[in-house]
Order: C-alpha cells, then structure tokens, then sequence
C-alpha cells in the first residue's frame, strides 16, 4: 500500500537474492534488514526502532526436498523462529499478527474433496510437520494470550522470481537449456497452483481486514497432476517432451492436494484472478526473458543442492513414453 512503511527482515539464505529488490533500491517507503527470525533481540530491535504495528510472518525453510535431507533448519526457523515472533509480539503489544503457512499442513487428500479450515492438521513431511508446529503455537498464543493473531494457508505460488528448487521453475529453466526433466514417481501427484500476485493479494486480504484468530484457505482453483503440468511447460517451451525423466519418488509424497477458497472469498472479497493457463505462459515468458537472473541464481549453491538431489534419480530414470 503507498501509505506503508515496510520493513523487510530477511536472512538470506540460499534462496535469498537481493537483486530482486532493486527496484525498491531508492524507496524511503522500504527498509531492508539482513537478520534471523531467531535472534529475539534483533527483532525486538527492527520492531522498537521502526515502530512496527503489523507482521506478516513469511520467513520459511520451504522445500520439501531439503525437509528430508535435513530437518533441523526447518524446525530452527518455522518452528522456533515463529515462537520468536510470538513472544516479540505479546511482550510489545503489537495490534496485528499474520502467519502465512501452507496446504501441506493437512497431510493428503483421497481421489474427491477439499481442504477446508476445519480439516484436521495431519502433516506427513518435515517441513509440513514445522509449519504445522508454528501454526499450533500460534494458536495458542492467540488462545491463551489474546494475541491478535492470523493464519492463511496457501496452495503452491507460482510467478517470477522463484527460486528454480520448485516444479515449476525448475522444469522451465532446464526445459530452456535442454536439460532432462525429473519426474517425481508417475507424475500424477496433485497440486493446485495460484499465481503470486494472487497471492500477495489473498496476504493484503486477510492482513487488512481479517478476523482475529481465525484461518483463511488460499487456493488457485487449479488441481492438476504435476505430469500436466510439466507437459504444458515443455510446449510453452517448445522443448523436447523426451526431457521428461521419471525419476524415484520423493519418499512419503503425498498424492493430492486441493484448497477451497470460499471462506477468504465470502469474508474478504478475494478470489483469483488469473486462470492457470493464461499464468503459467507469462511465467515461461518471464524466464525466457530473464535468462541471465536463472543463469546467475543457478550457480554456486544451488548447483551442488540440484548434484545431490537428482543426480541419483536421473541415474535410474525411465524416459518418457
């Protein structure tokens, strides 16, 4: 909002990129602080000198990928991080609270059905179980100490700038360079997509004007199999659909996923506005033209992350029929 201060405590892990903020660079309406979520006294800090009078906790280790190779970073900053904040806030007085987490909370549905606000809280990976545990602890927080407090829950966010860990950056930029293309299992897991400035706006919904201690799903409406997905991608790419590799799965994968949305829609007036098909092609067209920024947030790091988990599977991979 133009009327916003907004200060940005990031710490820059692997998935951080400062470049992406180069157009806020010269915007006194923007402060970027490098930091962790778990150091209480340097949060403390940022929301005393600046005066902070809303949060929105969007801090998270985030793939799942990385869950399973290593969990502790996970449960440091979704878990141990989000109580951080809480006890900043209870002991500041801060008047709004809004903890952004995740469909994956509720574990797996069957072939029918929708996640709703009400569906129990059965999470089957690590980094699921840590959002999980940041969710519970800020409902007890808000339960027990009247925080003013807020959860929404999205479905996968897809759009520029994402970091090529996720479906589909990744298959867009190894589609662009010709790369194989690494299929988790069968390739119908499902998921529901919802674009990034779908998103940011679902988040402005429930922070402006949601009620305390409740939770609102955020859902794109999308539920396709990730197969239709990367095939869309490879004609959006005009690349080979031989790239397609389908590789071991992902140990305990869960098989579908799928949001309604109706809740946030009824309350709040949000609702998404652009259709799977219509987003994902302007996402192609960013990374096609944004060839250098993938070049560069591919290297180093993320290089070595990629080598350790799909080069095995790519060994034992089945081409595509």
């Amino acid at each position: 909002r133009p009327q916003w201060k907004v200060v940005n405590l990031d710490k820059l892990t692997y998935a951080g990129n400062l470049e992406n903020l180069t157009d806020l660079e010269n915007d006194p309406q923007h402060v970027f602080v490098r930091g962790d979520i778990g150091n209480r006294e340097l949060v403390d800090h940022v929301i005393r000198t600046h005066q902070i009078d809303s949060i929105m906790h969007l801090a998270a280790e985030s793939h799942v990928d990385r869950s399973i190779l290593d969990s502790a970073p996970f449960v440091r900053t979704n878990v141990v991080g989000t109580l951080v904040l809480l006890d900043v806030v209870k002991a500041r007085g801060i008047p709004r609270f809004l903890q952004i987490s995740t469909d994956e909370v509720y574990g797996s549905l069957g072939p029918e059905g929708l996640f709703t606000e009400e569906t129990p809280i059965t999470p089957n990976s690590p980094y699921s179980a840590s959002k999980a545990g940041g969710d519970l602890l800020v409902r007890a927080y808000q339960h027990t100490h009247g925080l003013p407090a807020l959860i929404m829950r999205s479905s996968n966010a897809y759009g520029p700038y994402q970091f090529p860990e996720k479906l589909i950056p990744l298959m867009i930029s190894n589609a662009f360079a010709g790369r194989s293309l690494p299929v988790y299992g069968d390739g119908m897991q499902v998921r529901d997509w919802v674009h990034v400035e779908d998103f940011a706006e679902a988040v402005l919904a429930v922070l402006e004007r949601g009620r305390v201690g409740e939770v609102y799903n955020v859902g794109g409406g999308n539920q396709l199999p990730n197969l239709e997905v990367v095939g869309s991608i490879v004609r959006l790419c005009e690349a080979s659909p031989s790239l397609i590799q389908y590789v071991p799965d992902r140990p305990g994968h869960d098989r579908r996923y799928a949001m309604d949305h109706s809740k946030i829609t009824r309350e709040l007036g949000w609702k998404p506005s652009r259709d799977f098909t219509t987003g994902l092609a302007e996402t192609v067209a960013w990374y096609r033209a944004n060839a250098e920024w993938v070049a560069r947030v591919r290297s180093g790091d993320y290089q070595a992350y990629y080598d350790t988990q799909y080069a095995s599977r790519l060994a034992a991979a089945k081409p595509a029929r």
